[in-house]
């Protein structure tokens, strides 16, 4: 297969797409349909300085690449299901489905994954410990201790 030419719209299109790692087949795809161009996934690598291909690729391409990257990994809040509101409200729709349809498994399994969501199993939580595994100090504050009045009660 001759290699393709492509023009810098389309040069463009590939060093972002892979910026936003995107792979070389799914680029590939995303080009034969967008621009009818055809391009094999190792041309197409040429266009991503982080592998061992595009090691030469001009500056200018490398710039689009690390700017486009730097971008999409700071930019998660545009991606809907990035939140968690998001995601729970697609599992209540799909969970209400499966239940419509007799679906109980999938419905049960959905539930539970909500629950789970809900739950914080998905984050990156983190305990802290002291020495050895043992509690962390508290911090001691002085106590003022106070005399109730005696009503009479001894």
């Amino acid at each position: 297969m001759a290699k393709a030419k492509l023009s810098r719209e389309q040069q463009t299109y590939v060093v972002q797409a892979l910026a936003c790692f995107d792979s070389p087949t799914v680029v590939a795809a995303a080009l034969r349909k967008e621009f009818s161009v055809t391009l094999t996934p190792q041309s197409i690598e040429a266009y991503d300085p982080t592998k061992k291909a595009g090691r030469n690729l001009a500056d200018r391409w490398k710039n689009i690449f690390e700017e486009t990257r730097k971008t999409f990994l700071e930019d998660t809040a545009s991606i809907a299901i990035s939140h968690r509101a998001v995601r729970l409200r697609a599992l209540q729709r799909m969970a209400d489905k499966a239940e419509t349809q007799g679906n109980m498994v999938l419905a049960s399994s959905l539930l539970k994954q909500a629950a789970e969501e809900v739950g914080g199993s998905y984050t990156n939580r983190r305990e802290l410990t002291g020495k050895d595994g043992k509690d962390l100090p508290v911090p001691v504050s002085p106590v003022t201790i106070f005399q109730l009045p005696d009503n009479g009660r001894g």
